[in-house]
């Protein structure tokens, strides 16, 4: 009611040097922002107060800014009006969300009028709500049937601008409300535009056909699960995994005394157990290979468990781990596995090329099948000599 009160009466009423600053300190704010993002870090904290010794990175980076800079300091904090200070939670989120679209707008501008392809898939942050990517942004949506997803991918597309027409690919999973052929998203998509092309993650479905496949053989299956088993056993805590770290390092230092291994850069870095994934390339790999080199230094965490473990539980489970690692099969297995992982995933990181062709793709899938084949021919002897 009281116009000198209003928002837009203050801001034409501010004097030059007062915009001045306020732009000297919006510029200030969004460059930190800017490289909080590039850098992929959070912003926030929990205790921003002036009593906090750790105000999180987006506080203690202007800190830092405006004491290396005069010019900075004298428009920010203390400096600043108490109404204008630029780093409430809310005027940091619009800085973002503004930098989301800049960032957004770019992209588009740079594409043009060219063709283009849209990938969506299904995620859950930590609030249990479901996400859907799709193509530049994350879509809340409570209902994930086709038409929902169908509805959200419109409304995309007219707020950027975006015309259907020059769609010509789309990349789903194989849930039936993707890739459905008579009410999948892909079909609802395909009635509007027939050039649109569908293509499934074949990197993603191959790597599930893998794991699937080598499941199905008993010995194997039990490998993996006892590897998962001793990597939740070694690394539940801290202490574990330093004392795991601790043993490798004595032993790789008691081996080069010897002579037994030759040293050079790079090589014996720090490292820990990992945990493989069905769904992560060259994860089994990882963790077979982890656990060959880590292997003494595993019996050496797995006998301090069953001695100084409180818990009998877990005594009697590193106890039976130790048998079973030590048991002629395990280690046959474990060695048989690292020869055909090693060989497989070759072919896996050539395939997830962006450059690869068909084929070249084709060449190399004969050259893992000739290598698997000779392993199956001639290669018994040399891994049943490593085992022993």
């Amino acid at each position: 009611m009281n116009q000198k009160q209003s928002i837009s009466h203050v801001i034409s009423n501010q004097s030059s040097s007062q915009q001045k600053n306020c732009r000297t300190r919006l510029i200030a704010v969004l460059d930190c922002t800017r490289f909080l993002l590039m850098q992929g870090l959070s912003s926030r904290g929990h205790d921003e107060s002036k009593e906090s010794l750790n105000k999180e990175n987006l506080i203690e980076l202007l800190n830092w800014y405006a004491a290396h800079r005069k010019k900075i300091n004298e428009v920010l904090f203390i400096n600043a009006p108490g109404n204008d200070q630029m780093t409430s939670p809310s005027i940091h989120k619009d800085l973002v969300n503004w930098c989301a679209v800049e960032t957004i707008m770019s992209m588009i501008n740079e594409m043009g009028d060219s063709l283009f392809s849209i990938l969506i898939d299904e995620s859950r942050d930590n609030s249990i709500k479901e996400q859907i990517t799709v193509v530049l942004r994350l879509c809340h949506i409570a209902d994930t049937c086709a038409h929902s997803l169908k509805d959200a991918i419109d409304a995309i597309f007219s707020t950027h601008g975006l015309s259907l027409s020059s769609l010509r690919g789309q990349g789903y999973d194989g849930t039936s409300n993707m890739s459905g052929e008579f009410n999948g998203l892909k079909a609802l998509i395909l009635r509007e535009n027939l050039c649109v092309m569908y293509i499934h993650c074949f990197a993603h479905q191959l790597q599930l056909t893998v794991v699937s496949v080598a499941l199905r053989n008993v010995m194997l299956s039990d490998l993996f699960n006892m590897l998962a088993i001793i990597v939740n056993l070694v690394d539940a805590s801290c202490k574990r995994i330093n004392a795991l770290r601790t043993s490798y390092r004595v032993e790789i230092l008691e081996r080069l005394n010897i002579d037994e291994l030759s040293g050079g850069t790079g090589q014996f870095q720090e490292m820990s157990l990992a945990c493989s994934g069905d769904t992560r390339w060259s994860s089994h790999l990882k963790t077979v290979t982890r656990f060959i080199s880590m292997f003494n230094a595993i019996i050496d965490v797995l006998e301090n468990i069953s001695e100084d473990s409180i818990s009998l539980q877990q005594k009697l489970m590193a106890v039976r781990q130790m048998d079973t690692m030590q048991d002629f099969q395990f280690v046959f297995s474990l060695h048989f596995m690292f020869e055909i992982l090693a060989i497989t995933d070759d072919l896996s990181q050539a395939l997830q090329k962006k450059n690869q062709n068909i084929q070249n793709a084709m060449r190399l899938l004969k050259l893992c099948k000739y290598a698997l084949q000779n392993m199956r021919d001639s290669g018994w002897d040399t891994l049943l000599s490593k085992v022993i």
